[in-house]
């Protein structure tokens, strides 16, 4: 599933560098993440690195976007096309 930003963000900017497919996008108040875009980091890293990075815990799953480790994978690589996933 894709993930989300809330309403705790804080708008540091730390996320959108970490954002290895660009679907972070910072706002005035809070930054966003575009669902079409994101992957949890599959095909980029072990863990989603917005998460890891938040240092207030903004970052969290989207209920709304469940998608399968298959269909990230997939999403990843229409993202990426000609690349290997670093991870799979």
């Amino acid at each position: 599933m894709a993930y989300k930003i809330t309403d705790d963000c804080i708008s540091c900017g730390a996320c959108t560098s970490e954002c290895g497919n660009g679907a972070i996008s910072e706002g005035d108040i809070t930054s966003s993440i575009d669902p079409s875009k994101c992957t949890e980091c599959v095909g980029n890293a072990e863990s989603p690195l917005c998460a890891d990075i938040c240092p207030v815990d903004a970052c969290v799953p989207d209920p709304d976007h469940k998608e399968t480790r298959e269909e990230l994978l997939a999403k990843w690589q229409k993202l990426h096309p000609g690349e290997t996933p670093a991870t799979s």
